[in-house]
């Protein structure tokens, strides 16, 4: 190997290592935790796993995009078979075990498969490892905030594109803004965080097919098994250049156990590599493997979910409230003519924790969907709430909560 070429490797990885400690990297539950601070990001992130400002025992908690279910019996079940083990690193094999069912049941190759402690780490080293100051990243506005965080590390410019009328993706447009402005990464949330809104997958073959050369689409498929989507894993065994990121903290109740995969072509997959992939708990590996060898899983898991979701949009449109767009997975948003924030902290006083605003819809909120339970306390709160006079919030607390830079 030539000595430029050596160097160039080596700087390379240091920058990759600089990279990756720069930034936290921005979780759904730190965002959450930020929210419900009324911090930036970066404080929220900080404070994340301390143990501080923690909600009453009694709240409902529909603010995270979590399960209230938590993880399926057989799951459990495996946690408890193997905690005895768990004084060693995966003795068992659970890891290859894991990534040789994922692939058998997707008609994937093995070496299409990584795992991860959730899909916030691919999600971030994706990101950094194929935006740059001369690389964009492509997303549309409003979506999951993640990617923006990492494009800070790696010093990308940021492109938003609106939602269209109906506060889906617009693919057309994306592709468009990406070869406009040298994107390295078009994101794309399916279904998306926080409208819940679909991207068919007729608009995924054809940004494929239209995307700038050499850029890569990142397919976040969080929420798809909530959902009627086509997934896009097909596009990975067929070599195209896109990475898919999976989860196993939504409709597997897994958030707190931590469990993901990235999957693509080896080669995109290996870009990765340099920004680390710490050692997996057998617990989650466990966890996750009896997850997907249940087959009754997600379809009640679905159903249950996706009636209660029904349920509650329902409500609120007999009751006069506007829900934006048709969510097919576990939050939906809700404009409330007044700003976010001020309705936040007034459902927050009700000890009924709803999600955050985002810049581009500053008057909306999204609400996760929890158990029939927690959605009969919400439909109270919420009505109370929004009968009672208007804050006089003032201009800076009318802002949304996460406090991002804002990009074109």
């Amino acid at each position: 190997m030539p000595e430029s070429e050596i160097k160039s490797r080596r700087d390379f990885l240091r920058f990759a290592s600089a990279a990756a400690a720069a930034m936290p990297i921005v979780t759904e539950a730190a965002l959450a935790r930020a929210a419900a601070k009324n911090d930036p990001v970066l404080t929220g992130m900080a404070l994340h796993g301390q143990g501080k400002d923690l909600p009453p025992a009694d709240a409902v908690l529909i603010n995270a995009n979590e399960n209230p279910l938590g993880p399926c019996q057989s799951a459990l079940q495996g946690i408890v078979d193997i905690a005895p083990m768990g004084g060693r690193y995966d003795l068992l094999g659970e890891e290859a075990q894991l990534k040789a069912v994922f692939a058998a049941q997707n008609g994937l190759k093995e070496e299409n498969v990584e795992i991860y402690a959730g899909s916030s780490e691919p999600l971030h080293y994706s990101v950094l490892a194929f935006t740059s100051p001369t690389k964009s990243l492509v997303t549309a506005d409003v979506a999951y905030e993640a990617p923006w965080a990492a494009a800070m590390t790696s010093g990308a410019k940021v492109t938003k594109v609106a939602l269209t009328a109906d506060y889906a993706h617009d693919v057309k447009a994306l592709v468009a803004a990406a070869k406009a402005n040298d994107a390295g990464v078009i994101y794309i949330c399916n279904p998306n965080n926080p409208t819940g809104t679909i991207t068919p997958k007729a608009d995924i073959a054809w940004a494929l097919e239209n995307k700038p050369k050499g850029s890569i689409l990142l397919v976040d498929e969080a929420y798809i098994h909530l959902s009627d989507a086509e997934p896009a894993l097909d596009y990975v065994a067929q070599g195209k250049d896109l990475i898919v990121l999976r989860t196993f903290s939504k409709i597997y109740g897994m958030a707190g156990i931590r469990c993901g995969f990235a999957v693509g072509r080896p080669d995109l997959l290996a870009k990765l590599k340099p920004f680390g992939q710490n050692a997996m708990p057998v617990t989650g590996l466990t966890a996750a493997k009896h997850s997907l060898l249940d087959a009754n899983l997600v379809p009640l898991r679905k159903k249950l979910i996706g009636d209660t979701r029904r349920d509650t949009i329902a409500w609120l449109k007999s009751n006069g409230f506007k829900v934006l767009g048709d969510s097919q997975t576990n939050c939906f948003m809700i404009e409330t003519g007044r700003p976010g924030k001020e309705v936040f902290e007034a459902m927050k006083a009700k000890k009924v924790y709803i999600g955050r605003s985002w810049a581009a819809l500053p008057t909306a909120v999204r609400v996760s969907v929890g158990t029939p339970e927690e959605m009969a306390k919400f439909k109270v709160a919420f009505k109370e709430v929004m009968s009672a006079p208007a804050m006089a919030f003032n201009e800076t607390h009318a802002k949304p909560q996460m406090q991002f830079p804002q990009y074109s």
